[in-house]
């Protein structure tokens, strides 16, 4: 009863200080509810933990869902998170190989918050911790970085060689070749984190030189990346590189998106990558496909299955590049996997089958005992349902945070004809944003009922504002 209460009250101030969103499709304005619900019931002595069955130790985690929304709708708890997972404020935790990850949500929270004071200590801790990882994994042969790719800390996403048959641990990190591999997600996580060690430099008035110096292992690290990960004959990215130098031709659907969102690939080649890519009917898979020791019956744990993280980022990349019929089928995919009784049931799962949509935690070994091992599909979790706020606030919103301004992209698909949120904080301000019409070009904008012809509004503003914005 007393851990009842407790959720009662903690949501009950939450929702006191909470944004009202709106919008005209009932399915989207509860799976938003529900989403937010989610995050605020996993915030515990003022840390996010990653879900119900999780706590607040992963620096993936903790970047990802301050990224996918959390500082802008809970920046004291984003803040209070980012510093959690670092070691005195000094350098980033752990895991080795994706950590260098927080350095985009640092920078993210920064740009969204205005905080110089937090920026300043964030740079000490990105830059250090690069300087560390550079000299410890960085490979000078392929002018790439090594380990496992972003997030997939179970075996089940390693093809051989990297995975080993007389091996029955879970994580890769037991196995001895996975500290060789070279994967896509991770490198393009490195790129960006390179870029955005750059602009904060810039901001805190570095030497010109420390700049210049991101700047140009920015473009190596792209330069390596499409020279060794990109197959310009099939429009299409390796999955990774394995000590033995061999590419897999695998489809990782957080890599592809990374690479589209950071602009490692524009233009054309970033359009038919999207298009092209393999999606199934509730939405992209995180590595398609099978790898030959599992099946659609016995799907891998981190193979070809749903995690909706994954599929935000990709709902992401498909407006990047306008592609606003793959971004709607994320969206609604996301929404009904969530909300439909015979899937989530009014539950963000942490992955699902993508035949039936039903939760599915995979098939991944654990341990001697159990070497074919049916995990379960965690509850509550916080990355699944801040990938469903941030299609809503960088999809229909179209919110995009720049370092003097706040720009807007609105896309609002057929099935959605507004969508408002009021009393949104951002940095000395609060916001109340009415988007209304359909599609993706913007017919007018107006801030106080006064017409502009830039869709942005300044970082320095303050006070509350009401900005309109009807699209066709």
């Amino acid at each position: 009863m007393r851990r009842i209460v407790s959720v009662f009250l903690l949501l009950t101030t939450l929702h006191s200080f909470a944004q009202d969103f709106s919008c005209d499709n009932p399915l989207v304005k509860a799976a938003y509810k529900l989403a937010i619900e989610t995050v605020d019931i996993n915030i515990r002595r003022g840390i996010l933990a990653a879900g119900a069955d999780y706590g607040g130790e992963w620096t993936r985690d903790i970047a990802i869902n301050s990224w996918n929304g959390v500082s802008l709708l809970r920046p004291e708890v984003a803040e209070q998170s980012l510093w959690h997972v670092t070691i005195k404020k000094d350098t980033i935790g752990h895991q080795y190989w994706d950590k260098i990850i927080w350095v985009i949500a640092a920078y993210n929270h920064y740009l969204i918050t205005g905080d110089k004071s937090f920026l300043a200590q964030a740079y000490i801790c990105s830059a250090n911790t690069m300087k560390s990882l550079e000299q410890k994994t960085f490979d000078p042969h392929y002018g790439l970085f090594m380990g496992p790719s972003v997030f997939n800390d179970g075996i089940a996403a390693y093809p051989k060689p990297i995975f080993d048959t007389l091996n029955f641990s879970s994580g890769v990190l037991d196995y001895k070749n996975s500290m060789y591999m070279k994967c896509l997600s991770t490198n393009c996580v490195y790129y960006e984190a390179y870029i955005d060690l750059s602009k904060m430099s810039i901001v805190l008035h570095k030497d010109k030189g420390i700049t210049i110096n991101y700047q140009q292992k920015a473009d190596r690290i792209k330069r390596s990346i499409l020279k060794y990960l990109y197959n310009k004959d099939s429009d299409s990215f390796y999955y990774l590189i394995d000590q033995n130098g061999n590419a897999h031709k695998y489809q990782e659907a957080l890599g592809i998106s990374f690479a589209v969102i950071f602009g490692v690939i524009n233009g054309n080649a970033a359009n038919q990558l999207i298009h092209h890519a393999v999606v199934s009917k509730y939405g992209i898979t995180s590595i398609y496909p099978d790898f030959p020791r599992y099946s659609s019956e016995h799907p891998g744990r981190h193979n070809n299955l749903i995690w909706p993280m994954v599929n935000g980022f990709f709902a992401q990349a498909s407006l990047a590049v306008g592609d606003g019929t793959s971004f709607t089928k994320e969206l609604f995919g996301l929404t009904h996997l969530a909300l439909d009784k015979d899937k989530g049931d009014y539950d963000f799962r942490e992955i699902y089958n993508p035949s039936n949509g039903q939760p599915d935690g995979g098939w991944q070994p654990n341990g001697s005992l159990h070497p074919h091992y049916h995990w379960e599909s965690c509850k509550l979790q916080t990355w699944s349902a801040t990938a469903y706020i941030s299609m809503i606030l960088k999809g229909l919103f179209g919110l995009r945070f720049e370092e003097h301004s706040l720009a807007f992209a609105p896309y609002l698909p057929s099935e959605i004809h507004f969508v408002e949120m009021k009393n949104l904080k951002y940095r000395r301000s609060v916001l109340n944003i009415l988007i209304k019409g359909q599609g993706n070009s913007i017919r007018q904008f107006t801030v106080d009922g006064k017409r502009q012809r830039n869709y942005s509004i300044s970082s320095i503003i303050r006070g509350t504002h009401d900005i309109v914005i009807e699209m066709e």
